[in-house]
């Protein structure tokens, strides 16, 4: 694949072809609050076709605490995304195991020095981890890895007829600056684009519990749910079609309501756990599931693969066991009728 590329973005300390300021949302601010009042509209020059990948709770740590994360796991992911050679890359939270730590930082850098070197271009959110500490310290730590998001912690990237918007869920999304922002951006989709991705840490919809009776697990949180259902109101008056990506979950999950697709993509290397399926969960494999997602986009059509890892007797073995199409509403319109 060949992604067409202008402008010129600051990446990881390498200047990167690709990004610049867009005028998707309003004009940026100035920092304030540690970036809680402050966002950035970035664009990426992309084809009408382009892959990017996905996934999140990788938790980039000292390799030899396997209680945490499993570094093996973490490290093959990283690998085989890199090979993918993606437009970019979108992690969901939760980077590392302690923002403050700058120890687990310098594990990133050396651990995706690949992604470095092939330039790829790096779309975070934050997660609960990346908070963990000195929340000062630690976001210190975030910024100084993506100064392109000039301390913001929310902001939108615009991909051609599409946009991408990254949400703190360490702050309230339906009010105050965040969520003064984020309905600002949802009133604006127009009637020519195609996906409004969102991004962001703890979801709105997952089949896991508090109980962690498998030895981990997240409900969803009340927040979130008010956020889906400002989503699928949304969704009922646009063309775009809105696909939400989370992590916080462990593992991977995928559920429909009101015509949005959230996506739990939670196993990039963090302690595992099974998530008891219910009977209407779109994906019914109970065990662990690490992986990455896959996102092809072809115009009015996005094709997401979930690329499972399991490694046996140290060796990777992938596997693809859910893969689904989502479609524009003018091109589901238009199938509908042949």
């Amino acid at each position: 694949m060949k992604t067409k590329i202008a402008g010129t973005m600051i990446l990881l300390g390498a200047t990167l072809p690709g990004l610049m300021a867009c005028g998707w949302g309003r004009a940026a601010g100035q920092a304030a609050g540690a970036g809680a009042a402050n966002h950035v509209a970035l664009e990426l020059t992309v084809g009408e076709t382009y892959r990017f990948v996905t996934f999140g709770d990788t938790r980039f740590h000292d390799p030899a605490d396997t209680e945490a994360a499993n570094p093996k796991v973490r490290q093959a992911l990283v690998e085989a995304i890199a090979k993918e050679k993606p437009a970019f890359v979108s992690i969901g939270g939760d980077i590392v195991y302690d923002g403050d730590n700058p120890k687990d930082w310098e594990v990133w850098d050396a651990e995706t020095a690949a992604w470095k070197q092939n330039k790829i271009p790096i779309y975070p959110a934050l997660g609960n981890h990346d908070l963990h500490g000195k929340e000062a310290i630690a976001l210190g730590n975030y910024f100084a890895r993506f100064p392109e998001l000039k301390q913001s912690r929310f902001y939108s990237v615009k991909l051609g007829q599409s946009v991408m918007l990254v949400l703190d869920s360490a702050l309230d999304e339906m009010s105050g600056a965040q969520g003064e922002w984020l309905k600002a951006q949802l009133g604006k989709v127009s009637a020519e684009t195609e996906f409004v991705f969102m991004v962001f840490h703890h979801p709105p919809y997952t089949s896991s519990s508090d109980e962690k009776q498998f030895g981990g697990g997240h409900s969803a949180r009340g927040t979130e749910k008010a956020l889906a259902q400002l989503l699928e109101a949304q969704q009922k008056q646009m063309r775009a079609r809105i696909v939400v990506f989370n992590g916080h979950v462990h593992n991977y999950e995928r559920h429909e309501h009101g015509g949005v697709t959230y996506f739990v993509t939670g196993g990039g290397g963090a302690h595992a756990y099974p998530v008891p399926r219910a009977p209407g969960d779109l994906y019914q494999d109970k065990g662990i599931n690490y992986h990455y997602l896959l996102v092809d986009v072809n115009g009015d059509r996005a094709q997401i693969t979930m690329n499972k890892l399991e490694l046996q007797d140290g060796k990777a073995v992938w596997s693809t066991p859910d893969v689904v199409t989502i479609k524009a509403l003018t091109a589901m319109a238009a199938g509908a009728a042949k």
